[in-house]
């Protein structure tokens, strides 16, 4: 009886080891196994452009814009400030990709951003992209 028990076991390991062996054989073949690193083929990482486009930009500025001039009465103070948040990041991104200098973001809310807040829309107008 031992000897039989020992028998069935080894046939049963046996078709495992088998079953598990060609298992990493196939995974290995069509390339989803670990291969060690040495052997392993890198692929280029791929290159982000480093900004959005211009016309992207612009087309979110405008109509970020329109939400800003038209903001209905009633609306709660979180999201008035949320649109004149989203509007004065897309300026800066504006003004980066034209290479205008400004400090919009790190200016405080208040008088002094709304001035730069106008300054850099006036000097957008001027390099050619139209916001309002």
């Amino acid at each position: 009886m031992p000897a039989a028990l020992l028998q069935l076991g080894s046939i049963v390991a046996g078709v495992v080891g088998s079953v598990a062996l060609i298992g990493w054989l196939a995974r290995v073949v069509f390339g989803s196994a670990q291969v060690p690193a040495p052997l392993r083929r890198r692929s280029p990482e791929p290159v982000e452009p480093p900004h959005r486009p211009l016309e992207v930009v612009a087309t979110d500025l405008r109509r970020l814009s329109r939400q800003v001039a038209q903001v209905p009465a009633g609306v709660p103070m979180a999201r008035r400030r949320g649109i004149l948040a989203a509007y004065d990041d897309l300026l800066a991104e504006a003004a980066e990709l034209l290479e205008i200098p400004t400090t919009l973001l790190g200016t405080p809310p208040g008088t002094a951003r709304d001035a730069e807040r106008l300054r850099v829309e006036t000097a957008l107008a001027r390099a050619g992209l139209v916001v309002r």
